[in-house]
């Protein structure tokens, strides 16, 4: 209004009554701008993160090429042969594992130990090829992983996780999601992880449903379904990423029992919390920094006072003090 008196003259009541009228227009029309601005900078996020899965790296082909496919059977001993293998999570990043090379026999059990961040878990993900090899091959039985399809790969190997996977569903559909087995088998492998008491303790038995996330039942008893689930493929290499590390002793004892009675023939990969476990296997494969510094028979490591492995045990007895 000053701005319209200076340069018009006396502004009369209408042109007051205009003036304010507009003004409060124009207080609805920002506002309606301002939820605008906000809406579309939220709608570039979405833009941006289509544009970010588009370009997201894919995985290698699902199925081997034709007439490269491995044997039938293949892995039927679960030789593992690192041949100066090193990966890394992505090309940015320093390598996790830095030329491995180690020879794993068929039916040796073999406990893998290091500190955090020595490269347990990078070790486990490369023999899935979750991520895969900057540096050098694995060859399982002699085949060489990359080469072999990621469905045929992660089909035929086990692997038992730290954190136990179940889906909401029933127990049986848990053991057995794609309808395999018998009921008399499912039972047979409850029985020797030592849950059938439990199962035949439900009202609907095999079909007891298992909520999301096994949450209805203890963390113990979801280690050991992934155990019974395990026993029931008898796959000749399992891999055991720290399972019992969130899961009482007594659970523990249950699940060692069983990878030595039931998985006696299988080649096993454990990477190790707690060192008593590993203490009767074969032989020890100690990390650090994603390196391999030692791999020899447990008993020879821990005499050796000056090893890495003598450190950790030494370590692992203090806090269990």
């Amino acid at each position: 209004m000053a701005v319209f008196s200076r340069d018009w003259g006396t502004a009369t009541a209408g042109l007051i009554g205009l003036a304010i009228s507009k003004s409060l227009d124009i207080t609805v029309i920002l506002g309606f701008l301002v939820r605008n601005i906000n809406d579309a900078e939220m709608s570039i996020v979405s833009v941006e993160r289509i544009l970010e899965y588009r370009d997201c790296p894919q995985e290698a082909s699902w199925k081997s090429s034709k007439g490269r496919e491995p044997p039938s059977d293949w892995p039927s001993r679960g030789a593992v042969h690192f041949q100066k293998y090193s990966c890394r999570y992505r090309p940015e990043l320093d390598l996790s594992l830095r030329g491995i090379t180690a020879e794993i026999k068929p039916g040796e059990k073999v406990g893998i130990v290091g500190r955090t961040g020595a490269g347990k878990t990078s070790f486990a993900l490369a023999l899935f090829r979750i991520i895969e090899a900057a540096e050098g091959r694995i060859l399982i039985d002699g085949v060489n992983i990359a080469k072999v399809g990621l469905q045929e790969l992660r089909s035929r190997i086990t692997i038992i996780p730290q954190d136990p996977v179940l889906f909401s569903g029933t127990l049986r559909f848990n053991l057995d999601p794609f309808n395999v087995y018998k009921d008399h088998e499912l039972w047979t492998a409850l029985e020797q992880v030592h849950l059938k008491q439990f199962v035949e303790a439900q009202p609907k038995k095999l079909f007891y449903e298992i909520a999301e996330s096994g949450e209805n039942i203890s963390v113990g008893q979801r280690q050991l379904l992934c155990m019974a689930r395990a026993i029931l493929r008898r796959s000749p290499l399992i891999v055991l990423d720290e399972a019992t590390a969130s899961i009482d002793s007594q659970t523990d004892e249950l699940i060692q029992r069983a990878i030595r009675t039931e998985f006696s023939r299988s080649t096993i990969l454990t990477i190790a919390h707690r060192i008593s476990t590993v203490m009767d296997y074969d032989r020890i494969m100690v990390l650090s920094a994603g390196k391999l510094v030692e791999f020899d028979t447990p008993e020879k490591l821990a005499a050796e006072k000056t090893s890495h492995f003598h450190a950790l045990v030494k370590n692992s007895s203090n806090i269990e003090k």
